[in-house]
């Protein structure tokens, strides 16, 4: 069975397992299982702190697990990237007491505080910068500065707000720009049944970024219509009752979906539906 590390709690647990179920699998019902067979997909899941998820896959542990980029390289762990999943997207920034600092040859000889210090050890190290220390701390980051723990803090960064409410400002180009991946084993042969447990996340992902559009259009009009709506391979056009119209379906970003619509409808389109995907395959 393909063994499958699925974080157990934080902001990756949920977004993780509801992904998860959207592709047919089983996930858990109760928070405290750990360990979750599924025999009809030939998997089982393991559910694990989100820090360690990476450490597992790269010991050859399980096969292949969810985390986020960040945890990822600071673990250190031989686990690869796979895929890109599309949640929990955050940007890592450095922060400083305003007007202090403005780039990172600055940090050079100064303490930095972080959450994830071998990330920030590399980064540093990759752009010729020595600091004098990079101290790990479990959480409160941005009060280090002020308890006197550091000259620099280095966290993820939302909105800023919460710097702005510490006298902190953000500075410098950010570290790293994460979101949640599947992770696989670095070395050897690609595990048995990954490319099935891919193609369907990919299927979920694609279900999330498009709509089905079905719309009625003059045959006259059926070439400026599809230029609008060229779908992913081509449009499937149909005859309709009244000869002198089509049916036309198509997938349509999500995301672009009033606007293509609008757009139909001044060529002379009617009838149009947009239908949520809940699965496919490319």
């Amino acid at each position: 069975m393909l063994r499958i590390a699925v974080p157990n709690k934080g902001s990756l647990s949920e977004p993780a397992s509801d992904m998860l179920r959207e592709a047919g699998y089983r996930q858990r019902r109760d928070s405290r299982e750990l360990v979750l067979p599924d025999p009809d997909n030939d998997v089982e899941f393991f559910f694990l702190r989100p820090r360690d998820i990476a450490v597992y896959v790269g010991e050859g542990t399980v096969d292949a697990g969810i985390t986020g980029r960040d945890l990822l390289l600071d673990s250190a762990s031989t686990a690869t990237e796979h895929l890109e999943l599309g949640f929990a997207r955050s940007t890592f920034r450095f922060a400083a007491p305003a007007g202090e600092f403005t780039e990172v040859a600055q940090i050079s000889g100064h303490r930095v505080a972080t959450s994830y210090p071998v990330l920030v050890a590399d980064y540093l190290r990759s752009h010729g910068v020595e600091a004098s220390g990079v101290v790990r701390l479990d959480g409160a980051v941005e009060t280090a500065i002020r308890l006197g723990v550091a000259d620099v803090i280095a966290d993820v960064v939302e909105t800023g707000t919460t710097l702005r409410a510490a006298g902190l400002e953000i500075f410098a180009e950010p570290i790293l720009r994460s979101q949640a991946i599947l992770v696989r084993r670095g070395d050897g042969p690609e595990p048995v049944g990954l490319d099935v447990l891919t193609r369907r996340i990919q299927g979920v992902l694609t279900a999330r970024q498009y709509v089905l559009m079905d719309y009625d259009v003059p045959l006259t009009l059926v070439d400026q219509a599809v230029a609008i709506t060229p779908g992913l391979e081509s449009p499937t056009v149909s005859p309709l009752h009244n000869r002198e119209w089509a049916a036309v379906r198509a997938m349509v970003p999500r995301d672009e979906t009033n606007r293509v619509m609008d757009a139909l409808y001044d060529v002379g389109a009617r009838a149009i539906l947009v239908t949520s995907i809940h699965a496919c395959r490319l």
